[in-house]
């Protein structure tokens, strides 16, 4: 398991106890995290393989997730679950997600320093074997999949229009069920 899921030993312990739960459903874990602070939080990030998990999915998960959880007990302190989508800006924790994510924004950050710097900015340009290609002003560079320590999408216009016509065409967004905007037309001056 790669280490953008599940990054610190108790993360991969959960995940080894999670993953097949999940994947038993039908979905994939994107990442597990135990967040500490007050009270200790295990967050949960699922996906259908194809992309689009909704409120009833992560339910379903976080029920069945609970259940193995209380069993076999990896968790000392008191904790919340918390089971959510990748959302829109979502981490890329498979070498797989930037693939299929190619041509939009993403950052990354690598463990190393890499031609003296560690966090790179630009657009997805796929895989190429174990690396991932990014596009940044200097031109296209390869980077080890290993050798990442974190990589999400960033937010663009881009991306928001990509994720809605994704939801319309599986059915979950109704346009029919919204009202229509409504702009102002700027005030001229009489």
């Amino acid at each position: 398991m790669n280490d953008l899921i599940a990054k610190a030993a108790i993360d991969r312990r959960l995940a080894d106890i999670i993953q097949p739960v999940i994947e038993g459903l039908g979905f994939e874990l994107v990442r597990v995290r135990l967040m500490g602070g007050k009270k200790k939080t295990v967050q949960i990030m699922a996906d259908r393989p194809d992309g689009g998990i909704e409120v009833d999915d992560c339910a379903r998960i976080s029920n069945e997730v609970s259940a193995i959880l209380d069993v076999e007990d990896p968790i000392d302190d008191a904790y919340a679950l918390e089971v959510s989508s990748p959302g829109i800006d979502r981490p890329l924790t498979r070498l797989k997600d930037f693939d299929v994510w190619q041509g939009y924004e993403a950052k990354i950050e690598t463990e190393e320093l890499i031609d003296g710097r560690r966090r790179f900015k630009g657009v997805l340009a796929g895989v190429e074997g174990d690396e991932v290609l990014i596009n940044i002003d200097e031109g296209t560079v390869g980077l080890k999949f290993d050798w990442l320590s974190d990589a999400k999408l960033v937010l663009t216009d881009e991306l928001i229009r990509e994720m809605l016509r994704q939801r319309k065409l599986a059915g979950v967004l109704d346009e029919d069920k919204f009202d229509a905007i409504e702009t102002e037309k700027p005030a001229t001056g009489i």
